[in-house]
């Protein structure tokens, strides 16, 4: 494999609207990420990854564009962006840009023209199909509840949006479409970004007649011709958020010899906590199937493809709440968690607030919440004749607002976030968990994640050492190895509260602890108990 400078980074995820507002109407902004470009430089990352400050009505916040090369009025100006790439450079961080092309805003001009009639020349950029019956042209359904056929009243015709009925697909069949969508790639790319994390890329190869909606049999002639016309030899990071792929299909994105992409977010331990196909269906997570699931992707992709490593999103859930204690463990249990993931083989990416133990959020009342996915669970579900007490359970515990609570930076009032009322409630536990108190403590979550980044800045082991899973059927600690050459590297985890012992036969005679969440860990692996959440990176020498 072909040594990329992307192999040894480490990406932070910035969710604009809730990372720092630097002019108090209570909305994130370009001008606020550049105030805390020094606090991600001494945190020790290298490449940002923003999700999108293109102008968009924010129906689906900022995920409904509406000019892919201007910016939104609530987040600053193309002369703001064009200061955070060039304040970014002096601190040596790229900057990668949220590539949103499987739709666009209905109040994208595309649209506003394809509406018009069904000649006109836009019409064919979007996806339009009769009814059959006087209903819709089929049964699919749109990720955000409901069908995904919209009937437009002038035309009469129905336009197909996979998410949001003000999300309409692109017709990527249409050469034009892909020409124009290259078009605003290189106009990025011209200015200077290190890459594109490319917002539900395996979607663009549908064929909504036959309800197929990811890997679609032209999907990957497609990303190669993106690659052609756009990404190559231009040596950027790309990644694809790929919620259908098997490790198979990882290699086929991610091999550099097929020219598609650096890499991709695949979500096969993300889903291991849903009851069937709906998140919103709780179950336990198995440690046992965790394993599985992580270390299948470890070792599958050998040196065909590249990992992406992640708990956290804005899709997702703080890991804290979700798999860690967010209570009396809270830090522990944190560290634990991001010392399992930075050991692994793949690029690391931290999402805003993972570094301080940020955690869910319990709002009081389903009106306090801004997500349209979960606003639009709600109501499908008490129509169905759901509690309102176990659907409020289902989003405590999965909805995305849970991760665009805005960051705790002090104590002061909104956290230090604003000065005035930001545009979701901040988590009330603020007032102790802060960016302020973990860069004074330097035992903090904060300290444990740099000096995770530093060892994977010097540690080629853990870029592209071989991995092992070690007690495979143990149903409390999580054990592997990392092995390059003659330099092994041993990750042990204990991933619940309760006391748990090393039970591994063949032990490490001679260790030395690169990291651990607690101050006296043992390097004797002899009669090793691991206390609640303790996990200790070694050498072995």
């Amino acid at each position: 494999m072909e040594k990329k400078w992307w192999h040894s980074s480490v990406v932070y995820q910035i969710y604009p609207r809730s990372f720092k507002d630097s002019n108090n109407d209570g909305i994130g902004d370009i001008n606020g990420i550049i105030e805390k470009l020094d606090y991600l430089k001494e945190l020790g990352i290298d490449v940002i990854w923003l999700s999108p400050v293109y102008k968009s009505p924010n129906d689906d916040n900022g995920y409904d564009i509406s000019d892919y090369c201007d910016i939104m009025d609530e987040f600053g100006t193309m002369d703001d962006m064009d200061r955070l790439l060039d304040e970014g450079n002096k601190r040596g961080i790229k900057i990668v840009m949220d590539l949103v092309v499987n739709h666009t805003s209905d109040e994208h001009k595309w649209f506003i023209e394809a509406k018009k009639s069904k000649n006109n020349e836009y019409r064919d950029y979007y996806i339009w199909r009769d009814g059959f019956n006087d209903k819709e042209p089929n049964d699919l359904d749109s990720i955000f509840s409901g069908s995904a056929w919209e009937l437009d009243k002038e035309t009469n015709q129905y336009y197909l949006h996979l998410f949001s009925k003000k999300q309409p697909d692109l017709n990527w069949e249409n050469p034009k479409v892909r020409t124009e969508v290259y078009k605003m790639m290189n106009y990025w790319i011209d200015k200077g970004i290190g890459g594109f994390r490319m917002d539900v890329i395996d979607l663009i190869g549908k064929l909504p007649d036959n309800k197929i909606t990811a890997n679609g049999p032209k999907l990957h002639e497609y990303i190669q011709e993106m690659n052609r016309e756009s990404l190559k030899d231009k040596d950027l990071l790309t990644v694809g958020e790929t919620w259908g792929a098997t490790p198979e299909i990882g290699k086929m994105y991610s091999n550099q010899a097929r020219n598609e992409l650096s890499m991709i977010f695949q979500f096969e331990h993300i889903m291991l906590d849903q009851e069937g196909e709906e998140k919103w269906d709780l179950k336990p997570l198995n440690l046992l199937d965790l394993k599985r699931a992580l270390s299948k992707w470890q070792t599958a992709l050998g040196d065909e493809g590249w990992n992406s490593l992640f708990w956290n999103n804005h899709d997702l859930p703080r890991i804290v709440s979700r798999w860690g204690n967010d209570k009396e463990y809270r830090v522990k249990s944190a560290k634990m968690l991001a010392t399992l993931l930075h050991g692994m083989k793949g690029t690391p990416y931290i999402y805003q607030g993972e570094e301080l133990g940020m955690t869910n959020v319990k709002f009081n009342s389903i009106k306090d919440y801004n997500d349209i996915e979960s606003l639009n669970m709600y109501k499908e579900r008490i129509a169905k004749g759901y509690k309102h007490e176990e659907i409020m359970e289902s989003i405590y515990a999965k909805g995305r607002d849970n991760a665009r609570t805005p960051i705790q930076w002090d104590d002061s009032e909104y956290g230090g976030f604003s000065n005035s009322k930001p545009w979701i409630d901040i988590n009330e536990n603020y007032k102790y968990i802060n960016a302020k108190n973990c860069l004074e403590d330097k035992n903090s979550i904060f300290y444990h994640y740099k000096k995770l980044i530093e060892i994977r800045r010097n540690n080629e082991t853990i870029v592209y050492g071989d991995y092992n899973l070690l007690c495979e059927e143990d149903n409390n600690i999580f054990a592997y190895t990392r092995k390059l050459n003659d330099d092994t590297i041993l990750v042990v985890c204990n991933f619940y509260e309760n006391e748990a012992k090393f039970n591994y036969e063949y032990g490490f005679e001679d260790l030395e602890i690169l990291l651990s969440n607690y101050s006296d860990s043992s390097t004797n692996l002899r009669n090793l108990k691991l206390r609640p959440y303790e996990a200790i990176m070694y050498r072995v020498k």
